[in-house]
């Protein structure tokens, strides 16, 4: 009976192993429009967002780029929110980190799920956003009637 519970124990690990992503495939997801579907603010409490005012570009060159807040508008384009971070990524303890820096604070996240159509990152607070891929929405006002 003993060596069940043991080998139980060993599979579980195994299996748990093998559901997580490589860090160095992650990387090529992180690049793109993303918004936030919900935040789990602690373990019994989420935040669900039905409308976004804002989205994040993030833009990756190699290991480093930026953060971008933007705003989409009505005809599909966007404007800048004049805020941005620099970032940094770098794999540590089998994990992606993402290092931003601005002018008054720098701060680390970490990417728990990354692909093209989401993102899951844990901020340093605990907190874990949900992004979804964010694809512009147009209305066209030149309908016809």
């Amino acid at each position: 009976m003993k060596n069940t519970g043991v080998f139980f124990l060993l599979f579980s690990l195994i299996l748990l192993s093998c559901n997580k992503q490589d860090p160095k495939e992650q990387i090529q997801f992180i690049e793109g429009y993303w918004e936030i579907d919900k935040v789990e603010v602690s373990p019994d409490s989420t935040i669900t967002y039905s409308i976004n005012d804002n989205i994040d570009y993030f833009e990756v060159k190699g290991n480093s780029g930026q953060r971008t807040k933007l705003r989409p508008q009505l005809d599909g384009s966007f404007k800048t929110t004049n805020s941005a971070e620099k970032i940094e990524l770098k794999i540590e303890e089998d994990s992606l980190r993402i290092y931003y820096k601005t002018a008054f604070d720098n701060w680390k996240e970490t990417v728990l799920k990354a692909s093209a159509e989401e993102l899951v990152i844990k901020s340093n607070q605990d907190k874990i956003y949900h992004y979804k891929h964010y694809t512009p929405k147009s209305i066209d006002t030149n309908e016809k009637e």
